[in-house]
């Protein structure tokens, strides 16, 4: 997949040009923790079939957001929708089947379990669809010289594909990557890159949090920024590459 612009840099909702209709959609969203609010009436799109890219500086409420869209914390105000059905506030089982999957922050991943057991979880708790054990370890050959190691014997890279197998096993069409870069080599990164493209190939929708600005605008199509909790820019990926003062004033790059 290459990336594309779209033009046009509307609020959500407005229709810009050439744009698929949203398969999950955020309106007016307030969320956070024990009563103190971190997302303030957050509003984005994720076209169907596109990748976007959430950024910005930490402590800025990307990983709340989509820990809120998953259904992990549940939200104050606003609307959430996956392919038009409201899930805000709806526990993560129901959300996961109704095809948002998460590659979670940090990996998650269970130390005891064996890969292969890791796998064997997800494919019998997720959605029936084309991608199988088969095809997900065609994908990232590596787990399967690894099916026996348990999980605190994989490396952070091995952590990571495993995280992302996980989810590709529930056959989501949202796929949510809380910063899979985190702590990896650049060879894994660029692998992570790779993934991305391929999911998308195969029609599927994802929504990024990523810091490593270079992964993020490689498999990006429109680039969200966020500042305490607000939604500050919304725009083509070609745009936020040519506006570099306001990319450095957001971000600090």
């Amino acid at each position: 997949m290459t990336s594309t612009s779209r033009p046009g840099a509307g609020r959500p909702g407005e229709g810009r040009p050439g744009e698929a209709d949203p398969i999950l959609s955020v309106r007016g969203l307030v969320s956070g923790y024990d009563g103190s609010r971190v997302l303030h009436d957050v509003d984005l799109d994720l076209p169907e079939g596109g990748v976007l890219a959430l950024l910005g500086r930490n402590g800025v409420g990307k990983s709340t957001l989509v820990s809120t869209v998953m259904g992990l914390v549940r939200p104050m105000k606003g609307s959430i929708t996956v392919a038009g059905q409201e899930v805000a506030g709806a526990r993560p089982d129901r959300i996961a089947r109704l095809g948002v999957g998460l590659v979670p922050q940090g990996r998650r991943v269970f130390a005891p379990l064996t890969l292969a057991e890791h796998l064997d979880i997800a494919d019998r708790a997720g959605r029936k669809g084309d991608w199988t054990k088969d095809r997900v370890l065609e994908l990232l050959p590596r787990l399967g010289e690894r099916l026996k190691n348990r999980g605190d014997q994989l490396s952070g890279g091995e952590q990571q594909m495993l995280a992302i197998a996980r989810a590709l096993l529930t056959n989501p069409t949202v796929l949510l990557l809380d910063e899979p870069s985190d702590g990896l080599a650049p060879s894994v990164v660029h692998q992570v890159a790779d993934v991305v493209h391929e999911v998308c190939n195969a029609g599927m929708s994802v929504l990024i949090v990523e810091q490593n600005l270079r992964l993020a605008l490689s498999v990006a199509d429109r680039v969200v920024v966020m500042q305490k909790g607000a939604v500050r820019w919304d725009v083509p990926v070609d745009e936020f590459r040519r506006d570099r003062a306001k990319a450095e004033e957001l971000l600090g790059i």
